[in-house]
């Protein structure tokens, strides 16, 4: 029998019927910590958010005793010992495309599990890699991002209204076979490839910045203080010549995990941008042609969802 890692053996147990104060306590008594988010919502109801999420009983007792409905939030990365591609399905976007391509390319590996989300999109499940930091990162226009260090999803049984009706994160497919790690990076260059960027020329002796402690701060800044954090972490990008693309790929997903929605992200950071470069012409057709990139094509057909047990 294949040995499954903590997440998933919980997840093997857990279904519908599951009070999210239970479910909550079965997490934390594999190990896993998890912290509160909304009820059928993704919001994190404490003020560190993934930071605060623990496996003291006690602690979250207290939680789901004060909001029973509250949705259950998992840190990605080395503290659960997951990390996650997040296939994104909506009105202008359809990452299952996108996902089926890595698949055939042989890009996917083998995960644990694979959890459904309410909208219609899936959570693909693997063990971290032992000893290296694998940061989140987003692929907008392909509709898929990785939730690694410094990210977290909500799990089962965790639930959404959606048009007036209640669905559930479920349990979707199970590998029945050995699980790998996952090469995020050589996910991320397949789905988002991305030419080199020479070094920006006349730009002084600046001291390029650290992009991981950036992108941590922001994933960690609080309501009130979201906005002001993620323009300065975008200022200090523009100011080393990082291109507009690269910043919203940086930030956004940290800006994403702080709260932020992504057509915020996105006018912020062309604002530090604009902001920095002085907003002259050239500045306003590198920004236009940016968030063009960004606004993602309407979704046409597309064949089922592929998630092949190697």
């Amino acid at each position: 029998m294949v040995e499954h890692g903590a997440v998933s053996s919980v997840l093997l147990r857990l279904d519908d019927s599951w009070p999210l104060g239970a479910a909550a306590r079965e997490f934390a008594r594999a190990g896993v910590p998890i912290f509160p988010c909304a009820a059928n919502g993704k919001r994190p109801l404490t003020h560190g958010g993934f930071h605060d999420a623990t496996t003291d009983p006690t602690q979250i007792r207290v939680w789901w005793d004060q909001i029973p409905n509250a949705n259950i939030g998992l840190p990605t990365g080395h503290p659960s010992g997951v990390v996650v591609v997040d296939v994104d399905l909506h009105e202008k976007v359809n990452g299952y495309d996108a996902i089926n391509r890595a698949h055939d390319a042989g890009r996917l590996g083998q995960w644990e599990v694979v959890t459904r989300t309410p909208s219609g999109g899936a959570h693909l499940i693997y063990p971290v890699t032992p000893a290296t930091q694998q940061r989140s990162w987003q692929a907008a226009r392909a509709g898929v991002d990785f939730r690694g260090d410094g990210g977290y999803i909500i799990v089962p049984p965790s639930h959404r209204r959606i048009d007036g009706q209640q669905h559930h994160y479920r349990l979707d497919q199970v590998n029945n076979g050995p699980a790998t790690a996952l090469d995020a990076q050589g996910l991320r260059d397949f789905l988002d490839p991305r030419p080199a960027v020479p070094a920006p020329e006349s730009r002084g002796t600046r001291r390029t910045p650290n992009i991981a402690a950036l992108a941590d701060r922001v994933a960690s800044l609080r309501e009130g203080e979201r906005n002001l954090g993620l323009f300065k972490a975008a200022c200090r990008l523009a100011e080393n010549g990082t291109p507009p693309g690269e910043a919203l790929d940086v930030l956004g997903a940290a800006a994403s995990q702080a709260g932020l929605g992504q057509r915020e992200i996105s006018r912020t950071v062309q604002s530090a941008y604009h902001n920095v470069n002085g907003g002259g012409a050239r500045q306003r057709t590198t920004v236009g042609d940016q968030q063009r990139s960004f606004t993602p094509a309407s979704a046409g057909p597309s064949r089922p969802p592929v998630y092949r047990v190697m």
